[in-house]
């Protein structure tokens, strides 16, 4: 899973950066901090999705209904829709559940942001990386199966290794790290 973050932060992160910072009015470099730490929270859901609610189907389900590889064009409409969001959804429904509030909390105290500001960061992050996921099954050949490995970068069943580094650098003892955890049933 770090090397489809690494991929997805290094190829349009600095353009995600950029525009959400604008959109939002938060400062560029904060939010290219705040990506690589959210990101992993996201694929961290998808993969719970695919463990306990229906395997590769489910991943397809959630992929083929709610990341439209087209938003990649378009991210200006994207953040514009989703800046105005008076009830954005850091739960991403049933996606995250309450570690998408938790999640959020802790961005928002760790970067000194407002909350309604901060509650808008993760429903803006999900459908470019699910747009980025569907491109790369769709387009570049990767197929479900593909994806299905991509979940699970070392093939343990566990995503919580693979993305322990990621999130603020201090692994699974990290905030953000336990809130990874308590998704997957609190398993540190």
């Amino acid at each position: 899973m770090a090397n489809i973050l690494e991929e997805f932060l290094g190829s349009i992160g600095p353009d995600v950066s950029k525009k959400m910072s604008s959109s939002l009015n938060l400062d560029q470099n904060t939010v290219s901090q705040i990506l690589p730490q959210l990101a992993p929270l996201i694929l961290g859901g998808l993969k719970k999705q695919k463990d306990e609610r229906g395997g590769q189907e489910r991943v397809d389900h959630i992929l083929n209904k709610y990341g439209s590889a087209e938003v990649l064009g378009n991210l200006d409409d994207l953040f514009e829709q989703k800046s105005k969001d008076q009830n954005p959804d850091p739960k991403l429904g049933g996606l995250l559940g309450d570690s998408g509030i938790q999640a959020t909390d802790l961005i928002a105290n760790k970067f000194k942001i407002d909350g309604s500001t901060a509650a808008k960061l993760i429903p803006m992050l999900a459908p470019i990386l699910l747009g980025f996921l569907t491109n790369k099954r769709d387009n570049q050949g990767a197929g479900s199966s593909g994806i299905e490995a991509i979940l699970d970068a070392d093939g343990d069943g566990s995503v919580l290794d693979d993305v322990a580094g990621m999130i603020l650098g201090g692994g699974k003892s990290s905030p953000l790290g336990n809130i990874l955890g308590g998704l997957f049933g609190g398993k540190n």
